[in-house]
């Protein structure tokens, strides 16, 4: 044990930086400890070093149905500037001082969609020396543009960036354009990537066993859970309000209106569910009671470095942790969830039952029950204010819209709720999953749990 602790100290001796080496003596930010972290997570730098990338606001609109909803007459860039323009004035930033906003959207052509993003940016008073992209990895793409603005500050090409999500399901229906290569007959993997979504949905409730009721409560009690957080004012800490516009579809006349909470969200029973036929099958249990909403909506996440925030005094809502992206079989991309979360757990060298909080896309109720099965979670750990069936998904912004729920969860749960998870399946075979920590929990070492004895460094020591 003393050889794995002289070990550690040589570690740290190289990770100190040069200047409080050559010019001072104090080691109360440097310590050798024992640490059961779970892997090489464990020799993570002390946050003291600043290095951190943590993230500073997190909002997003209200989620309305599309086409029917309070969104249905709203530009696309008009959903996005808000959220772009509120994580600045919040936190009184120079926004020319972002290095990059990187935006998560799926179904609108990727170069108009890109011109909109940016035309977003200016509205929201971004000036024209700050950069815009768009990423598109399906559902899990806000969670992807929050990752990758992340990565590139641990990279060092920029020191603060914006990670958002941006869909209007209204503007840009799921619909496949053009022909289908015919090659992909020959690989089945390939031809399941053409399966609809809610037949892979069936897929999984088949093969895994989850019945209709399951799938109904699952539904009943996303809406439950959803609308006691909105009666609660649970979510006003992370929507933005947006005034928009209604137009009368016989009429034409537009009338102002300011939209403020989600509008999905109904009060629902078990008995009502059950009167709504399958959708994907005749003899399914898939129906539109039991699947996410398809919906409009927008988030941004403004990220940076822990030393830049403390310099500029700016509180901190949470830490990134650790990210990863999975591939499953496409035909139950359903149960992407249950392979991404004990990899990215793992990542941050914590284990399942280290996180306190679970923000898990309802894409479907089938997969949502097995996923949440299959890993042994906690029901009461997971989708506290509900979830997609109930709030919607609008499939490019879910991923900046569960960090906004998350985090804002987290923080007034206060010292109780340290780690939380953030998870999406994705279609033609994927999962994706993020680890955050609260802001105010970091140790002063790194993101270990207390150990009660010292018989290894840290577990791959083993």
């Amino acid at each position: 044990m003393e050889k794995a602790i002289n070990r550690q100290k040589v570690l740290l001796d190289h990770l100190r930086p040069s200047s409080s080496s050559s010019s001072s003596t104090d080691d109360s930010s440097l310590s050798a400890s024992a640490c059961a972290a779970g892997d090489s997570a464990a020799y993570a730098r002390t946050n003291v070093f600043g290095d951190d990338v943590v993230i500073v606001a997190a909002y997003r609109t209200p989620l309305c149905k599309a086409k029917r909803g309070g969104f249905k007459d709203t530009h696309a860039d008009d959903l996005l500037a808000p959220v772009l323009k509120a994580v600045i004035e919040k936190t009184n930033l120079n926004p020319k001082e972002v290095g990059d906003i990187v935006v998560g959207t799926v179904l609108a052509p990727g170069s108009q969609r890109a011109s909109e993003c940016r035309m977003a940016a200016f509205y929201a008073g971004f000036p024209e020396t700050v950069p815009v992209r768009t990423v598109n990895r399906q559902c899990s793409s806000g969670l992807q543009a929050v990752a990758d603005v992340a990565a590139s500050i641990r990279a060092g090409f920029y020191d603060i960036g914006i990670g958002a999500g941006l869909e209007s399901m209204t503007a840009n229906p799921m619909a496949w354009e053009g022909d289908v290569n015919p090659k992909v007959k020959i690989f089945e993997q390939a031809q399941n990537c053409l399966l609809p979504m809610g037949v892979t949905s069936e897929n999984v409730a088949h093969r895994f066993g989850v019945s209709r009721q399951e799938q109904d409560q699952a539904a009943v009690d996303s809406h439950r859970k959803a609308a006691a957080a909105t009666a609660a004012g649970r979510f006003k800490d992370e929507i933005i309000p947006v005034a928009t516009k209604i137009v009368d579809p016989k009429s034409g006349d537009e009338k102002p209106v300011t939209i403020s909470v989600d509008d999905g969200i109904r009060n629902t029973t078990l008995s009502d569910l059950a009167k709504l036929k399958p959708v994907f099958k005749k003899d399914g249990t898939t129906t539109a009671g039991n699947s996410s909403q398809v919906s409009d909506g927008a988030g941004a996440v403004l990220l940076m470095k822990r030393s830049v925030a403390d310099q500029k005094g700016i509180p901190i809502l949470g830490v990134f942790r650790s990210f990863v992206a999975v591939g499953v079989d496409p035909a139950i991309m359903g149960v992407g969830p249950a392979a991404a979360i004990p990899v990215a757990v793992k990542a941050a060298g914590l284990e399942l039952d280290d996180i306190d909080l679970f923000e898990i896309n309802e894409a479907f109720a089938s997969q949502f029950v097995y996923c949440r099965n299959k890993l042994g979670l906690d029901p009461e750990k997971i989708n506290v204010n509900g979830g997609a069936m109930a709030i919607g998904h609008p499939l490019g912004a879910t991923g900046a819209r569960c960090v906004a729920t998350l985090l804002h969860e987290m923080k007034r749960r206060g010292k109780d709720c340290r780690y939380g998870v953030i998870s999406m399946c994705i279609g033609t075979g994927m999962g994706a999953a993020a680890v955050f920590e609260r802001g105010d929990r970091t140790d002063e070492l790194c993101n270990a749990r207390k150990v009660e004895s010292l018989n290894f460094l840290s577990k791959d020591a083993r």
